[in-house]
Formats: structure tokens, sequence, C-alpha cells
């Protein structure tokens, strides 16, 4: 099987690659910052949003496309139309894409984000949501399968996102964590060989074409319970060092995840289940990242 994946030097893209390494005839596209550089591997030297590097995969064949980059409207299509013959393509997209404030817990059938929010994580969401849409068209002109991955909140090591590691980085250094103890905000993650794992169980595989997956843990996590999972796998006690919303608000103190009940999402992980065995539990997750870090 030969997969092309765009982007994959970073985080969850990595994992995958090296998860796929020996199961299939992998080439990486992608603007080379952070090269593999590995001989079983076929790196193009490109930038997806160029037609010139585009065009630097029109002649090659493959079956499958995995694209960890595609953030805007037309990122797919302009893909899709300098390739043949490809049978499937995989879009990492994200679990933000669900419509607000339903409340109920949900699954790949709830309605899709069909407002801006503005600012740079309005435009994020925007775009997965035009590209969810783009890809059944385009899979549909072009003829071949597609398949939607939408993680919650990935973690673990390598994570460029400063989530795990801002909590991390204050134990190491003062051995305490800033702790919201006003928040209500709930969240779901997911560890990211998980998510690599239900990609590569994707890849190629007919019962997942033209579907899509949430990949996430359905254990709902709070600020109370990630500063437990935290002390458990660090495997000592640290300070909480106690703040209200308005103070981290007020002093700008960048706290990843949400803060109060009416931010929160409920994301139904079932489905996901029919690519990988089971979800890493937090705890677990943490304690390798912590050990890796």
């Amino acid at each position: 099987m030969k997969v092309l994946v765009i982007g994959g030097s970073y985080f969850l893209g990595k994992y995958y690659v090296y998860t796929m390494m020996n199961g299939a005839d992998i080439t990486v596209f992608n603007r080379g910052n952070v090269p593999f550089n590995m001989e079983k591997l076929t790196e193009i030297k490109g930038d997806r949003h160029n037609e010139a590097d585009l065009q630097k995969l029109a002649d090659c064949q493959f079956d499958v496309v995995v694209d960890f980059c595609a953030y805007s409207r037309g990122d797919i299509e302009s893909v899709a139309n300098v390739l043949t013959g490809i049978k499937q393509y995989i879009f990492v997209s994200t679990v933000d894409v669900y419509k607000r404030g339903l409340g109920q817990c949900l699954d790949e059938t709830a309605p899709l984000e069909d407002r801006d929010f503005g600012g740079e994580a309005g435009a994020y969401i925007t775009g997965k949501v035009a590209l969810e849409e783009e890809i059944k068209n385009v899979s549909v002109a072009e003829s071949f399968a597609y398949t939607v991955i939408r993680p919650a909140f990935i973690y673990g090591p390598g994570n460029y996102a400063p989530r795990e590691s801002l909590y991390i980085g204050w134990i190491r250094q003062a051995n305490q964590i800033i702790h919201p103890v006003d928040a209500t905000g709930e969240f779901q993650f997911v560890y990211v060989k998980d998510v690599a794992d239900a990609i590569a169980a994707a890849t190629g595989n007919e019962k997942a074409y033209n579907q899509a997956f949430n990949v996430a843990n359905p254990k709902m996590i709070t600020y109370d319970s990630y500063a437990d999972a935290l002390q458990e796998a660090a495997g000592q006690d640290f300070e909480r060092v106690p703040v209200t919303i308005d103070v981290v608000n007020e002093r700008q103190i960048p706290l990843p995840f949400p803060m109060t009940k009416a931010e929160s999402n409920c994301y139904n992980g079932s489905k996901g289940l029919e690519l990988i065995e089971r979800y890493t539990e937090l705890e677990e997750g943490l304690k390798i990242t912590i050990s890796m870090m």
C-alpha cells in the first residue's frame, strides 16, 4: 500500500508515520522543516499552497492520502486535483467542528457548527467545517472514498500545543500549578498514540470508507481531576495555587481548557473503538509523557 502523508513532521503525524513504517510504502510531503532522514521513507519538500510544489506529486501513484495539515477551504481539493487513482483520502479534523450548545453527548451524526466565532480559534473551526464538506464533495467528483478522524484534546510526548507541557513545566520549576477553584468546565482527552493507531487502522480499511470517527476517551475531566491525574502520574505532591476565573482572565493566565460548563461539550467516542481496542487512561498517558520530557 502506497500512502502519501501531508504534513507529518510533528506530533500526531510523526506517530502515524512511525506506526505505518513497516506496513506501507510511505511518502511524506511537507515543507521539510523537520526532516525524517530515514531510508525507508520518501520525503518530498514542498508547500501545499504552492502550485509548483504540488505538481511534484502529479506523477506519483498513491493508494491513500492522509492529511494532517488541511486547515482552510480548498486545501483538500488542491491536493486531489493533482493526484490520480487514489482510493481513500483521510482527513484529520477535530471534535470542535460540532455545533455548540446542543445539550447532549455528540456522536458523529450531530450537526456541525455554522457560526463564525472570529479570531484564530474561530477561523480554525470554520476552516475544518468547510473542509469536512469539501472532502465529501471532492470524493464524489474524483471517485475516491473519504474518512474523517475527529480527535478530542490530544496529549502525549512531543505535543507542541501548550497543554500538559505547561503543567509539567510548572511542577518541575516550582512544584506547583495554577488551579482555578471555581472552574466548572469539563473536557476530554485522547492519547496521541491512540489517534495514530486509529488513523493507521482506517488506512486502506474499506469499513472506514465514507465515515467519520470521533476519537475521544469518554471520561469527562475537570480541572480538579486533571490535577489529581497529574499528581498520580508525576508521583509527587505539588501545591495547587488557588485562583478564580476572574483572576485567570485579568492576568491572562494561559489555562488551556474550558473554564465553565457553558464552554464545555461532551463527545461520544464509542465509534472510535471500531478502530482501536481501548483508550489509554489519562494517568497512564501522562506518566509516559512526563517520563519522556
